[in-house]
C-alpha cells in the first residue's frame, strides 16, 4: 500500500501566547503526538509551525501546496478564531479533512479547571466549519478521542481517498484503437471526461510507436523466463508480442501517461499495432499503470487512481453467475494485474481470431488469488454525473488446473443472494467494467468518491 501525504495544520489563538505563554509547549507536544500517530497509521505527514494569525495560516497552507500534499488535515489545539484561517482554507484547492479531537479523554467535574485551555478546540472546529460551509468549501470531518476511537483511522482512510482523487483528476490515458463500437455504458467523450473529472486522453496514431531494438526484446524475454512459466514459448513466438509491449511502454513514458486502454478490434496487421498487448496490460498494472479493456479510458483512469494506494488492484469484469453458490465468475481475455495472480502466470501463445490479420499474442493466464477485496465500478449516470458503486467481496480459492486454465478467471462471493445483488447493481447503473481492489477499504474508497463529487453507493 502506498502512503498518502498530508499536511497537518495546527490551529491556535494568539491571545493565549499573551496570557499563558507556557501553554504553547504543552499544545505543541499534543500536535507532535497526533502527527506521530498518523505516521503510524501509514501516512506521510508534513508539519508546520503552530498558526494563530492570517499570515501564519497563509504561509502554512502555501508550504503544504508546495510540498504537494494530497490533503490538508486541520487540528485545533484550542479555540482559534475562524476569520484568521478562513481565507487560506477558502483559497486552497487541497481537500480539507477536519480532525476534531482533544488531549483529554475524561472531562467531568473531577478534572481541574486548568485543563480547559488545552481541551476546548471543539468550538473552534464549530466556528471554522461554519465558515467553510459559508465559503462553499467541501470538507470531511471526523470526531472522537485520538486514543479511544477510530478517529485517526478515519482520517487515514480519508487521506487515502484524497490521494486517489488527485491521481484521478490528473489522469492521462492513452487510447489504442478507440472505443469498442456499440458499447454504450462507458462511452463518454474525452472533452466531457476532461470537464467533469479532469482527466485527459491521448489517442495513439499509427506511426507514433517508438522503435524497439532486438536486444531489448531479448532482454525482456529472458526476464520473463525467470518470472513466469513460459511453457515452451520460443523467442520467435514471443518477439512480436514483446515488440508491441515494449513499444507501448515507451510510448506511455514518452507522453507522460499513467494509464492505457486497448480495443482488441483495433489490432491490425497493416499497422504498427499487430499484436494484442495482453502481456503489457498485466505487467503495467503490476507497475502501477492503469488499464481497462475495449477502449474504456474512464475505467483505465480509475484503475490508475486505485493503484496509487492499493497496488493489488486489477481491471475485472463480471461474466457469469453461479446462482447456486451466490458467486460470480470474473474474467477477461488476458488482462489482469500480475500482483493479483493466484498461481505463477502461465505464458502461452493465444489464438486471436479478432482484428484484421493480427498475430497470435502471448497471454499470461492464471486465476485471481483468494482474499478479501472490494469490487468497484464507476458509472456515468447522465448530465455529467457519476455513481461510484462499491461492494465488499471475497475472492475464492480455486485450482488453476481446471477447464478455465485458458482464461483469466476467478470467482467472487457476493454479500447477499446473487439475484438481489445483481438487480441492485443494475438498478444503480453499474457498468460491465470494474476493478477488483485487494485489501481495499470501503471507507477510503467512499471518501475518494465523495472528494470527486460522485454519488457513492455501497451494496451490502
Amino acid at each position: 500500500m502506498n502512503k498518502p501525504k498530508i499536511g497537518v495544520l495546527p490551529l491556535y489563538v494568539a491571545l493565549y501566547d499573551q496570557t499563558s505563554p507556557d501553554r504553547r509547549v504543552l499544545v505543541n507536544g499534543f500536535y507532535q503526538q497526533i502527527c506521530m500517530d498518523l505516521r503510524f497509521k501509514g501516512l506521510d505527514v508534513v508539519t508546520t509551525d503552530i498558526c494563530c494569525v492570517k499570515s501564519e495560516f497563509e504561509k502554512a497552507v502555501a508550504d503544504f501546496e508546495k510540498a504537494d500534499v494530497d490533503a490538508l488535515v486541520t487540528l485545533h489545539l484550542a479555540y482559534s478564531p475562524s476569520l484568521e484561517s478562513a481565507d487560506a482554507l477558502k483559497n486552497t484547492k487541497l481537500p480539507i479533512i477536519v480532525l476534531d479531537t482533544t488531549a483529554q479523554f475524561l472531562f467531568d467535574h473531577t478534572i481541574s479547571s486548568s485543563k480547559v485551555g488545552a481541551n476546548h478546540g471543539i468550538h473552534g472546529v464549530q466556528d471554522m466549519c461554519n465558515l467553510l460551509i459559508r465559503n462553499g468549501k467541501d470538507f470531511q470531518i471526523f470526531a472522537g478521542h485520538f486514543e479511544n476511537s477510530s478517529v485517526l483511522d478515519d482520517v487515514a482512510n480519508a487521506a487515502r481517498g484524497a490521494k486517489m482523487a488527485k491521481v484521478m483528476k490528473n489522469a492521462k490515458v492513452g487510447s489504442f484503437g478507440g472505443p469498442f463500437e456499440g458499447m454504450g455504458d462507458f462511452a463518454i467523450h474525452a472533452d466531457e471526461l476532461k470537464s467533469t473529472i479532469g482527466m485527459t486522453v491521448k489517442s495513439f496514431v499509427d506511426g507514433e510507436m517508438p522503435a524497439v531494438a532486438e536486444d531489448e526484446i531479448k532482454a525482456e524475454y529472458e526476464k520473463d523466463r525467470e518470472r513466469f512459466a513460459m511453457n515452451g514459448v520460443t523467442y520467435e513466438q514471443y518477439k512480436g508480442s514483446g515488440r508491441t509491449a515494449l513499444g507501448i511502454r515507451k510510448w506511455l513514458s514518452e507522453n507522460g501517461l499513467n494509464a492505457f486502454t486497448m480495443n482488441f478490434m483495433g489490432v491490425n496487421g497493416a499497422t504498427q499495432f499487430d499484436y494484442m498487448p495482453f502481456m503489457e496490460a498485466c505487467k503495467a498494472m503490476g507497475e502501477g499503470i492503469g488499464y481497462a479493456g475495449e477502449g474504456d479510458v474512464m475505467t483505465a483512469a480509475l484503475v490508475s487512481s486505485l493503484l496509487s494506494v492499493y497496488d493489488e488492484t486489477s481491471f475485472a469484469e463480471m461474466f457469469c453467475p453461479n446462482w447456486r453458490d451466490d458467486t460470480i465468475y470474473l474474467s477477461h481475455m488476458g488482462e489482469y494485474n500480475v500482483k493479483c495472480a493466484g498461481s505463477k502466470p502461465d505464458c502461452r501463445v493465444c489464438n486471436f481470431p479478432y482484428g484484421t490479420n493480427a498475430g497470435n499474442p502471448i497471454s499470461m493466464m492464471t486465476v485471481f488469488k483468494p482474499g478479501n477485496a472490494v469490487y468497484v465500478s464507476l458509472c456515468p449516470i447522465g448530465n455529467g454525473k457519476y455513481r461510484f458503486i462499491l461492494t465488499d467481496t471475497e475472492v475464492l480459492e480455486v485450482p488453476y488446473e481446471t477447464s478455465f486454465r485458458d482464461d483469466v478467471s476467478g470467482w467472487m462471493k457476493v454479500c447477499k443472494p446473487l439475484g438481489e445483488f445483481l438487480a441492485e447493481f443494475s438498478r444503480l447503473g453499474g457498468i460491465h467494467h470494474g476493478a477488483l481492489v485487494y485489501g481495499g477499504n470501503v471507507d477510503a474508497l467512499a471518501s475518494f468518491g465523495r472528494i470527486m463529487g460522485w454519488e457513492v453507493a455501497i451494496i451490502k
